[in-house]
């Protein structure tokens, strides 16, 4: 093993927080082997909207080009067994931020445009916690997790509290998803942009306002639409909700991803000296797919292989400004997907007659808002190269881990009942074990639950008026049935028990308000 001075670039400026995370170490219960030091590597979180296991290069995908994520791949560790909590966005974010299963809050699910921010403030946070440790905290793209206190935000006025108030020192946000209203950036407090004399109204109920909608005036669209995104007309795309007013600050589609990987890039200029914590959440490849026109046609597989390009663009654009500030090899690079992939998701745009043999989720079954492993298995590259050797890792291990782990790693100790369902697994992030945690609850973000235990995955039976999963339940053994094709419960039957009494003694924690 290298001296702890070659393993890490420590620099002047570090050496109060390393010292005081020793300190801390000592004192909290034992995160770490004794041969292990907390580090204060720059961390970053690259996590993508709606990216399949099988999207990329770097995932045995062949038909869209994506060098920036495969050179990531190359000089980290590649995990096959990595999971959000759930199939959809909202519940996912959560989990990842606060280290907790989202349903075990009430109010945890996809949330629209106006809902108030449903992370507690007196609640530990990933950002808050590497904040205690000395981190510089920003957060640019999606949030989704709401803003503003009961009743929503004021979208002209002081938005808080939101990401600044739950640990992040900086934020850029695009509100919701890109499909929902408002179409602004929030920066800090307050809508970016906003001329005072056109303020915002908006509305998930009833249309406010003159401006046009989808529903009455589909001439006027760019885009087909079905699944009720027929809302208020904006860019020419009509969205889920209504909105009128903010001409001056609404986004513009086609300028997304630049926008927003100019502010991750600033944040990394402003804080290159001293450690800093950033978490990018894309828009690519959700819905509305609108490439820059750069990338049209780039990818030969339509307008959603297009747009996985354009994060892929922006993956290399953050990896070459930290070569070129000489961070690369003290910064771990966490990418990674908010859920599995989904092709038809409201609009008309082709996505799935220009796949062109293209399999988004892999040999994998299922896609978002499934609890079959295609909707909740997502990639997971991890890249420290003064620390990480490249390679491929099966450890099971999951996004709401990321809190224990990075407490870990920078040697925080949490509070008792804090993060209570994330479990340290940085030894497998590190590439230093092959085991990560034994056991994960799936969900699919609405109402039903899988189960893992190690290679065996449990469903839950399926009781809805349509039921998709079997109404006994199933039971595949992902060593020899990764596809979950061959349901073996009643091949199985003490095994099925068993893992059903598991989950359910999971489930029995009692919501929280």
């Amino acid at each position: 093993m290298k001296p702890l001075a070659q393993s890490f670039r420590i620099l002047p400026h570090r050496i109060t927080a390393l010292v005081g995370g020793l300190v801390c170490l000592m004192l909290a219960r034992p995160w770490t082997s004794p041969a292990a030091a907390p580090a204060t590597p720059n961390i970053i979180i690259l996590l993508a909207d709606d990216l399949g296991f099988g999207d990329t290069g770097a995932y045995g995908g062949t038909k869209i080009p994506t060098p920036n994520i495969d050179r990531l791949a190359r000089q980290g560790l590649r995990f096959t067994d990595a999971h959000a909590t759930s199939a959809t966005c909202t519940p996912s974010r959560y989990a990842l931020l606060t280290g907790e299963y989202p349903w075990r809050k009430q109010g945890t699910g996809i949330l629209p445009g106006n809902a108030a921010l449903i992370i507690d403030q007196q609640q530990t946070t990933l950002p808050g916690m590497l904040r205690g440790a000395g981190y510089a905290t920003g957060v640019v793209g999606k949030w989704h997790l709401g803003l503003g206190g009961k009743g929503g935000p004021d979208w002209n006025g002081d938005i808080r509290p939101g990401p600044l108030e739950v640990g992040f020192d900086y934020c850029f946000l695009q509100p919701a998803t890109g499909d929902r209203v408002p179409c602004v950036y929030v920066e800090d407090h307050g809508v970016f942009g906003l001329d005072p004399k056109d303020p915002i109204q908006v509305s998930y109920g009833k249309p406010i306002g003159n401006e046009p909608t989808g529903k009455e005036h589909p001439e006027l669209l760019r885009m087909g639409l079905h699944l009720g995104h027929d809302g208020t007309i904006i860019n020419g795309i009509s969205r889920i909700g209504f909105m009128t007013g903010g001409h001056a600050a609404r986004w513009k589609d086609e300028d997304k991803a630049d926008v927003l990987t100019d502010k991750a890039v600033g944040f990394i200029q402003r804080n290159t000296n001293r450690p800093f914590f950033l978490y990018f959440a894309a828009h690519d490849p959700h819905v509305p797919r609108v490439p820059h026109p750069r990338f049209v046609g780039r990818s030969g597989c339509g307008v959603r292989g297009d747009v996985i390009v354009e994060f892929d663009w922006c993956v290399g654009r953050i990896m070459d400004e930290l070569t070129a500030r000489h961070l690369a090899g003290n910064t771990m690079l966490l990418l990674s997907s908010d859920n599995g992939p989904v092709i038809d998701d409201g609009y008309d745009d082709h996505a799935a007659e220009e796949l062109h043999g293209h399999a988004p989720a892999g040999p994998l079954r299922g896609y978002k808002y499934t609890v079959y492993e295609g909707g909740t298995r997502v990639p997971l590259i991890v890249s420290w190269p003064d620390r990480i050797r490249p390679g491929e890792s099966a450890a099971l291990v999951s996004l709401v881990d990321f809190t224990a782990s990075f407490a870990a790693l920078t040697g925080q100790r949490l509070a008792p009942g804090a993060a209570p369902d994330s479990v340290n697994v940085l030894a497998a992030l590190l590439g230093e074990s092959p085991r990560g945690r034994e056991q994960l609850v799936e969900h699919d973000g609405l109402r039903m639950f899988g189960y893992r235990d190690g290679m065996w995955k449990w469903i839950e039976a399926d009781h809805r008026p349509k039921p998709v999963y079997g109404t006994n339940g199933a039971l595949y053994n992902l060593a020899q049935d990764l596809g979950e094709t061959n349901n073996l419960q009643a091949a199985e039957p003490a095994r099925s028990a068993r893992l059903a009494d598991q989950l359910g003694a999971e489930r029995r924690t009692a919501p929280r308000p």
